[in-house]
């Protein structure tokens, strides 16, 4: 669970995080959960398994807003490993004593696995099915 500081840089007119800023928090968190399952992107995926990930769909669903420095937590965990793609459920906290126990920001995204010459989806290695249940301690719905 990466924790990042809201960046001057991130913040709108209204003074609150810009909308597409969290997709680069969630990408973060997902660069941290390869490396959490020792798959450090992209040498521990691409390299290893001659595949590639790529994002199919990303929902996003804004329930409050972040504000300059802030410090947030952005939680991340598989919720389902499909034939050849997988689901990552997200949730964007902030860390503050008094913060509400309610995320900010909820999101989904859809990672299909392929291989990179032909860009036709390629079956998940069992791999890291493996390395994912492992680390969720579930097993993901199928």
């Amino acid at each position: 669970m990466p924790q990042l500081r809201v960046r001057w840089a991130e913040v709108d007119m209204q003074k609150i995080v810009f909308n597409a800023h969290y997709l680069t928090f969630i990408d973060t968190a997902v660069a941290e959960y390869w490396r959490a399952i020792g798959l450090p992107y992209p040498e521990g995926y691409v390299e290893r398994y001659a595949n590639d990930l790529y994002l199919r769909k990303a929902t996003v669903e804004y329930l409050g807003s972040a504000r300059y420095d802030d410090l947030l937590a952005v939680y991340s965990r598989v919720v389902r490993l499909g034939r050849t793609s997988m689901t990552f459920a997200f949730e964007v906290h902030r860390e503050e004593p008094e913060a509400s126990a309610a995320p900010l920001v909820t999101a989904e995204l859809v990672y299909v696995n392929a291989d990179p010459a032909s860009m036709k989806p390629a079956p998940l290695p069992e791999d890291l099915r493996q390395r994912v249940r492992r680390y969720e301690k579930v097993a993901p719905q199928a």
